[in-house]
């Protein structure tokens, strides 16, 4: 797919158990960039490691995306 966000070379991940749920953080140790996401441990830690991966390189490439110097959505009266 084309708008598949591109590879990283490392992501540190951190895993904390919330009652049955498990709490997942993918690290870009790069920028520092965070992302977190809840999932079933059923999935399995591959499984969230994978999605919370794609989840940051989201994050990442919409970063890479934004122009930088403020909001230009916001307007004054």
């Amino acid at each position: 797919m084309a708008d598949d966000p591109p590879p990283l070379k490392e992501v540190l991940f951190e895993f904390h158990h919330q009652g049955r749920n498990l709490r997942i953080v993918a690290i870009d140790p790069d920028t520092g960039t965070e992302v977190t996401m809840v999932g079933a441990p059923g999935y399995g830690e591959e499984t969230l490691k994978r999605l919370a991966a794609r989840k940051l390189a989201y994050v990442l490439a919409k970063k890479r995306r934004e122009p930088t110097g403020g909001s230009s959505s916001s307007q004054e009266a």
